[in-house]
């Protein structure tokens, strides 16, 4: 179960170099470097750098270039770690899945109660898209002008998601802790609350709002029509 929020991002931080380390195996032939440490010490750099200029200029308008001054990288300094701005979208992607993945089964799998089971899939979301919300924000906006590709990897992971919620709900239906439900809906509706967070930010962060309160609030929501 999820203690905190403090306690989930020292993981997190943790988690996203063992990311980087896997993105470095899965792409050794890409990837010129051969020492592990170094290479996975600067994709990091490079997926912090590229989130953070896609954010304010959008990853079509970027060059480059302009990753480069960003990161601190050469030109032939990036190349030894891509060729492309195509190489560039695959490792953003595949980071990003890996994490989102490994962060909702790693928060769901030991917990037996579907009624804490559900909560903790929601804090996983709700804290890791507050922590990554450069990359949640960016793999929704740009999914739609994305190669063919890599767009049936991001509506995939959505789906994963959703999937992972309505199996949770699902579970708690047979098992008679949940009333009859349609859980498929209910899934779709609680991965749409979960999205307003990281694309409508500000809104509330107006309202003081922290990530804590939101993922409990949509909780306290879904047992209001979860529980008999």
């Amino acid at each position: 179960m999820i203690a905190d929020f403090e306690s989930f991002k020292i993981e997190l931080s943790l988690s996203k170099v063992e990311i980087c380390r896997e993105l470095y195996h899965q792409n050794r032939d890409l990837i010129r470097i051969k020492k592990e440490h170094v290479a996975v010490r600067n994709l990091v750099r490079i997926i912090n750098s590229t989130l953070r200029l896609a954010s304010s200029k959008g990853f079509h308008a970027m060059s480059l270039r302009d990753l480069c001054a960003d990161s601190g990288f050469s030109i032939g300094g990036l190349y030894a770690y891509i060729r492309s701005k195509e190489d560039l979208l695959g490792l953003i992607q595949g980071h990003g899945f890996l994490l989102t993945r490994r962060t909702m089964l790693a928060y769901t799998q030991d917990i037996a109660a579907p009624r804490d089971k559900l909560l903790a899939a929601v804090k996983a979301h709700v804290y890791l898209s507050e922590l990554m919300q450069p990359w949640f924000y960016f793999s929704f906006m740009e999914t739609k002008s994305l190669p063919e590709k890599q767009k049936k990897e991001a509506i995939a992971i959505e789906l994963e998601i959703e999937n992972i919620l309505y199996g949770i709900i699902q579970e708690g239906i047979e098992a008679g802790t949940f009333r009859q439900i349609n859980a498929r809906l209910l899934a779709s509706l609680c991965k749409a609350m979960m999205q307003d967070w990281y694309l409508k930010r500000r809104k509330y962060s107006n309202q003081e709002v922290s990530a804590t309160q939101y993922a409990e609030f949509i909780g306290a929501l879904l047992e209001s029509r979860l529980l008999p």
